[in-house]
């Protein structure tokens, strides 16, 4: 494959910028790159599909590529054949440690809509596809290529740099981040952490902006339960439980809670509006405009779904369940709320708003128990971590901008921010086509574009990691 003329260029005369360090400049960042997708290839060949998982297996394939490096690392593993592997590059112990984090597990496939092979790692048109390719074997393989880089170089550290390949982020928590948490704590405890969850934004040719996650919404379930009097079809009850349900249903589904920015997302419409064009930037602006945001809101409701959701606590009917004849009335009726709340969210309060809203005795708003991902604080925008993001934006992007963003979906970073860890999220170059792929069919990420993510991401770890130039 042939790499971009910027990865092969090796600076004779290194020009510092704000804390940057000169084995920044020292890396041959086309062979890395090459490695790179030849590495995530190979990692996507391995069916991780999560049921059942099997992460060992992946594990066991990055470890490999540790071990022939010399750097140690190990794999633990909560149950058997779910692994999560831990690899360390020591510092001098001036900073706490910086952690690179993917995970290994990825969700399943429809095989049959696939136009290439999901466990293939096929190169194509200048793309790799495979699941995982984007969500989230892409930034794994990018994680432990820099690490690779750092050990090579003999990058001088101020602080440890951790790489952490999980298992169970799709939906099997305690066997990955929560495990590595509440057991191995002391193996990846850091000050900052970068993760899955933003994008470096290409549109027509041109990168607009990097968005980095700073916080993310809180996967809340709820049911809805209707009961009533079972009986013949063929005589019409009034207080029938399918009825009820469905009217609660339209309900909540038609309506929109309340907007309410927090830091994260006021910045990020803000900047937003400096790249958009005219008819979508008057939008962003717009947002709290006492005469004219109900009238924004509703246009951006249905138009922008994505920015939509970044607004306010959002609220998607997911499954119906109810009956199991076609002339018997049932005796009772489910319904799933899909419901992703912001951080701040008081979901006692937000129950009871659906209750009246509802404003049916015949259907019981019924939270789901379980482990949830916690709600917490967004990682601070302060930071040498997030500054020195911007600044390495600025110089590989100059005419793109940062946008800080909270996330409508939900990463494992939520776990490691209640523990008091500053962590972003990142991601590839990607276009709105790349990221529908995302849990879809053919999901793929760009050979060019994910050789632009390794600069970036080794230049910002550099810039944060790596011991400052004397004099």
């Amino acid at each position: 494959m042939k790499s971009s003329p910027q990865f092969a260029l090796v600076l004779a005369v290194i020009i510092l910028w704000p804390g940057q360090v000169a084995s920044a400049a020292l890396a041959d960042l086309a062979k890395a790159h090459d490695e790179a997708v030849r590495m995530l290839s190979g990692f996507l060949k391995i069916d991780t599909s999560n049921p059942p998982g099997n992460e060992t297996k992946g594990a066991q394939y990055l470890k490999n590529i540790l071990d022939r490096e010399g750097i140690p690392s190990e794999i633990l593993e909560l149950e058997p054949g779910r692994g999560n592997l831990i690899g360390r590059l020591k510092g001098n112990g001036q900073k706490k440690p910086l952690l690179l984090m993917g995970h290994i597990d990825v969700v399943g496939v429809e095989r049959s809509k696939w136009t290439v092979d999901p466990f293939g790692g096929v190169i194509k048109d200048g793309y790799l596809y495979g699941r995982g390719a984007s969500d989230d074997k892409g930034m794994t393989a990018a994680c432990l290529q820099v690490l690779l880089e750092l050990h090579r170089q003999k990058v001088a550290l101020d602080r440890d740099v951790i790489f952490l390949a999980e298992a169970g982020e799709e939906g099997s928590m305690y066997l990955g981040i929560d495990f590595m948490v509440a057991k191995h704590w002391d193996k990846i405890e850091c000050e900052f952490a970068l993760n899955e969850g933003g994008r470096i934004f290409e549109k027509d040719g041109k990168i607009e902006y990097v968005g980095v996650a700073t916080t993310e919404k809180v996967p809340r379930r709820m049911l809805l339960s209707a009961k009533g009097t079972s009986g013949h079809g063929s005589q019409p009850r009034p207080d029938n439980p399918i009825t009820h349900l469905a009217a609660a249903v339209a309900k909540v589904g038609n309506w929109q809670p309340p907007m309410r920015l927090n830091e994260t997302t006021r910045l990020f419409f803000a900047r937003l509006a400096s790249i958009s064009k005219p008819e979508d930037a008057f939008l962003y602006t717009h947002l709290e405009d006492p005469a004219l945001g109900p009238l924004v809101q509703e246009k951006i409701r249905n138009t922008k779904f994505a920015y939509n959701s970044m607004l306010r606590t959002s609220i998607s009917p997911t499954i119906m369940n109810g009956g199991f004849r076609n002339n018997v009335i049932p005796g009772d009726a489910l319904a799933t709320l899909d419901i992703r709340a912001l951080p701040d969210e008081n979901m006692t309060a937000f129950a009871e708003t659906l209750r009246q809203l509802i404003n049916d005795p015949a259907v019981e708003i019924v939270p789901v128990q379980g482990n949830p991902r916690p709600a917490t604080p967004a990682s601070r925008l302060d930071t040498d971590m997030f500054q020195a993001l911007e600044r390495i934006q600025q110089r590989l992007f100059p005419t793109a901008i940062t946008l800080p963003m909270m996330l409508t979906g939900a990463t494992d970073s939520a776990q490691l921010r209640a523990k008091g860890v500053q962590v972003y999220g990142l991601g590839s170059v990607s276009t709105d086509d790349d990221g529908a792929r995302m849990h879809g069919n053919d999901e793929r990420v760009s050979v060019a574009g994910l050789g632009k993510f390794l600069e970036f991401l080794y230049e910002a770890v550099i810039e944060v990691a790596a011991s400052k130039k004397n004099g």
